[in-house]
């Protein structure tokens, strides 16, 4: 009877290991292409990195594309940084890691990245936080492997809504868990979300139009926010 009963627990715990769920693999690990529209904009940071003189470049999705939107505060900024805007809208981790393998960041050598990404990633609950963030240390892995010379200033993804939410915590997170990448040598981590928010956690409309996307006031903040490391990390004269 013993035996009968050690047999059938032995079937029971080989069952659980043979049916046990295999692991997920990470996608916001694994470099993805996207559509034609994309293509387009990737194609055109791939133009103006092979006319070189980048200094500087900023890696990142629409928040970074939308600099354009914000042209009057790239030039008093980066305009004679010789800067470069390598930021493609609706692009997750993986996108920008796609990107960064074909052609976006070849043949330059910038003193100082800029990266913030991961907030596409956070949409609905495909991804956790511990996926988002391990996304975001593969950008960083993946630009220290091509630009061994270049520092980074990885910024926390920024708060998004109008009101703190579920959403908003897990970038957070995610950004938390990224931030262990920075070693204050090659990589640097700055959060500097606190400076869109009102005293409520609130985000007003001036700053986020659609709680987001940020306006011409918006970018004013980021590049007042970033200025002090940025000048550190390009070796510059302090102002």
């Amino acid at each position: 009877m013993v035996r009968k009963i050690f047999c059938m627990f032995g079937l029971l715990v080989l069952s659980t290991v043979v049916f046990a769920e295999p692991a997920r693999e990470n996608p916001a690990i694994v470099p993805a292409h996207k559509n034609n529209d994309w293509t387009m904009r990737y194609l055109a940071i791939n133009e103006r990195v092979r006319q070189g003189n980048a200094d500087l470049i900023f890696i990142g999705d629409s928040i970074t594309q939308g600099w354009d939107g914000g042209k009057e505060v790239w030039q008093k900024y980066y305009g004679s940084r010789k800067a470069v805007n390598a930021g493609i809208g609706g692009d997750q981790t993986q996108h920008v890691l796609w990107r960064l393998e074909n052609g976006n960041i070849d043949g330059i050598s910038p003193k100082a990245a800029v990266i913030m990404i991961g907030t596409n990633n956070s949409n609905a609950d495909e991804y956790t936080a511990q996926e988002i963030g391990d996304g975001v240390i593969a950008v960083c892995n993946k630009v220290r492997e091509k630009l061994p010379k270049t520092k980074i200033l990885l910024l926390a993804i920024f708060p998004r809504g109008q009101t703190p939410s579920p959403q908003r915590d897990k970038n957070a997170k995610a950004s938390e868990i990224a931030s262990k990448i920075a070693d204050g040598k090659m990589i640097h981590y700055l959060d500097i979300g606190e400076k869109f928010l009102q005293q409520d956690k609130s985000i007003s409309a001036d700053i986020m139009p659609d709680y987001l996307h940020l306006s011409p006031k918006g970018y004013q903040i980021w590049a007042e926010a970033i200025e002090p490391k940025l000048v550190e990390l390009m070796g510059e004269k302090k102002k």
